[in-house]
């Protein structure tokens, strides 16, 4: 019997899927549980255009990752801190800093976790700042640390 599961059978398939299972799996399991549902001729029309739908969804949003990949590429940040005798600042810039940074001055919202900084900067320069923007995708943005009594 062929079927379309509604939601994700462990050892089957996931929700959308069309599977050909046993009669008595079908009547007995899958059917009383409404985690699967006779493949009719309209619902596999149905499943169609919602995998159309679904490929769509996604180009768009890895179009939008690409965009955001590329204008995160050419953001230069730049920060103003406190300087010892030694060139180290009197605190540090962190990943949440440069994420407020990036909500600020470039109006681009992203999770402080994407930002793939090892340990917080301590000292003045310049730096290059991976960001994870997809799971494939990686952007890298300029942060340059200035001493805030020369600027």
């Amino acid at each position: 019997m062929k079927v379309i599961l509604l939601k994700d059978v462990e050892g089957l398939g996931k929700a959308g899927d069309l599977k050909e299972v046993a009669n008595g799996y079908a009547r007995n399991y899958l059917l009383p549980r409404q985690v699967a549902a006779g493949a009719t001729p309209g619902l596999v029309a149905n499943r169609s255009q919602r995998i159309a739908a679904e490929q769509r969804k996604l180009e768009k949003l890895n179009e939008s990752n690409r965009q955001l990949a590329q204008r995160l590429g050419e953001v230069s940040l730049t920060f103003k801190a406190k300087v010892g005798t030694q060139g180290r600042l009197y605190g540090s810039i962190t990943s949440q800093d440069i994420a407020a940074a990036l909500r600020d001055a470039e109006k681009i919202t992203v999770d402080r976790r994407v930002i793939d900084l090892a340990e917080p900067i301590r000292s003045l320069g310049s730096y290059s700042i991976s960001v994870k923007v997809a799971s494939q995708l990686e952007s890298k943005l300029t942060v340059n640390v200035i001493d805030a009594a020369n600027a």
